[in-house]
């Protein structure tokens, strides 16, 4: 079950536009005729796999197969253009596997202990948590933080369109019935980088990066790859896991705050975002050290972490087994059987992808002839999936036409990303906690929670300007 599960995972995280939810929800009918252990198992399959092989359409042609990809697409993409395509795929498999075992260990070891913490964590708690998130959109702005702002108010704007979430009143949908759900985010990621980019070669009138052959035929995939980021995977998969655990959520949040520490405390910090593998293995390891941490409220508490686990939680419900403390005491076999196929699912992973690693990156010496029209086919067809209707076409081409001009005018795509998958978090968060508080700000420093974050956003925030200032009065002070 975990092979079958980890193979459908694989084809569905690196096709543009199926994404490892859809994945999940559509493999759920076949496990009901199945026993709860292979049920489970098989979702547990698709789930660690799924989140992992967004990063492949993400390396090779700039579409995040899922939302948590898309940090990994800022320095896997240009690691393809350069020819380096196999060695990224490589760090983003060994980063992603020991992400998701930490995490799975995390889960047997640590369950009841986090999920009480995650309880601790209201809707002041995620604010702080999401806001700090935001803020990485001040390093991700490229030369231009005047742009990178720009860009960024841009993707608050879309983040809000669709019914308001307290209220239930529709905002800037324009009567139409698809927007009252809001503008699809893998849309509008399929339309940023992936049609963005492919008119962009087309205007160019060039021919895609492609590897030499002596590159594919020489390079391998070995451990030692990773080794030189081991402290970043480490640090990165802790990340995914505290995050992981929190409600609400997710892998997105997980890989940008991953990708911004490692950034931070890099001894490169300039090839961030022009083929940084450190950057990849921070983001790969976080989003899959997300993973089996979801599950600890879910199973624990009967809470979910996210949508797929929120799937799980149905999977386990269909089953007749009801989550909370009592499930470990009554089935305990099947909750550390649940446990151990996430250490299993990873391993199992980690061989099929380095079978298909080698395949999938000789997409990259397709012709881009050939190639381009395929790669928009797909991204068109995957938009239209998403809600079985043109308007995800539409949406896709739009906001390709949006980030093809961000390209011309040279404004950075990153900080817009960040503030669509966070700012709708940020904004309902944000609300729930001053209803709670009768309108009063002072909530959020009032809780212990919450007041940490906001330090620490203060902190690394300002902290890379203190250090600077201090390092010129030094420099100065000794030349003088």
């Amino acid at each position: 079950m975990i092979i079958v599960g980890t193979a459908i995972g694989m084809v569905f995280g690196a096709l543009p536009g199926l994404t490892v939810t859809l994945a999940v929800t559509l493999v759920l009918p076949f496990t009901f005729d199945l026993s709860p252990e292979s049920g489970i198992i098989l979702l547990t399959g698709v789930y660690c796999s799924g989140t992992y092989a967004g990063s492949i359409s993400a390396i090779l042609i700039n579409t995040p197969g899922t939302p948590s990809s898309a940090a990994t697409a800022w320095d896997g993409y240009p690691l393809t253009q350069k020819g380096r395509s196999l060695e990224a795929l490589s760090v983003g498999l060994h980063a992603s596997v020991i992400g998701g075992l930490i995490s799975a260990v995390a889960l047997i070891f640590f369950a009841p202990m986090l999920a009480k913490t995650a309880l601790a964590f209201g809707p002041p708690e995620r604010f702080a948590l999401t806001f700090f998130g935001l803020t990485i959109i001040a390093r991700v702005s490229g030369v231009s933080l005047s742009k990178g702002l720009i860009s960024a108010l841009f993707g608050l704007l879309i983040a809000s369109v669709g019914v308001d979430p307290i209220m239930g009143v529709p905002r800037f949908s324009f009567n139409t019935f698809y927007l009252y759900g809001g503008v699809g985010m893998i849309e509008v990621f399929i339309g940023i980088f992936a049609i963005a980019e492919i008119f962009n070669q087309i205007g160019k009138r060039a021919v895609m990066a492609q590897h030499s052959k002596s590159d594919s035929q020489t390079k391998t995939i070995r451990w030692k790859e990773i080794v030189p980021h081991y402290w970043t995977v480490v640090k990165s998969s802790v990340i995914g896991i505290i995050i992981g655990v929190v409600p609400g959520t997710g892998g997105s949040i997980a890989s940008f705050i991953a990708y911004d520490e490692a950034k931070r405390s890099s001894k490169e910090p300039e090839l961030f975002g022009k083929g940084s593998l450190e950057g990849i293995a921070a983001a790969e390891s976080a989003n899959n050290g997300v993973t089996a941490a979801t599950l600890i409220p879910t199973l624990t508490l009967g809470i979910p972490g996210n949508t797929v686990a929120a799937i799980f939680l149905g999977a386990l419900l269909i089953h007749g087994l009801t989550p909370g403390p009592q499930l470990f005491v009554n089935q305990g076999g099947l909750m550390y059987t649940i446990m151990v196929s996430f250490i299993m699912a990873n391993i199992v992973m980690y061989f099929q992808g380095r079978l298909a690693l080698k395949w999938f990156d000789k997409i990259v010496n397709i012709p881009s002839s050939i190639l381009l029209p395929i790669i928009l086919t797909m991204c068109l067809v995957g938009a239209y999936t998403i809600s079985n209707s043109l308007n995800g076409v539409i949406v896709a081409l739009i906001f390709g036409c949006v980030g093809y001009a961000m390209i011309k005018f040279e404004y950075p795509s990153a900080p817009m990303v960040i503030a669509i998958i966070l700012g709708g978090m940020v904004e309902e968060s944000m609300r729930q906690s001053l209803i709670l508080s009768d309108g009063s700000p002072m909530i959020f420093l009032t809780r212990p929670l919450s007041l940490a974050f906001f330090v620490l956003t203060i902190f690394v925030t300002f902290s890379p300007m203190v250090i600077k200032q201090w390092k010129k009065r030094r420099n100065g002070g000794g030349q003088a």
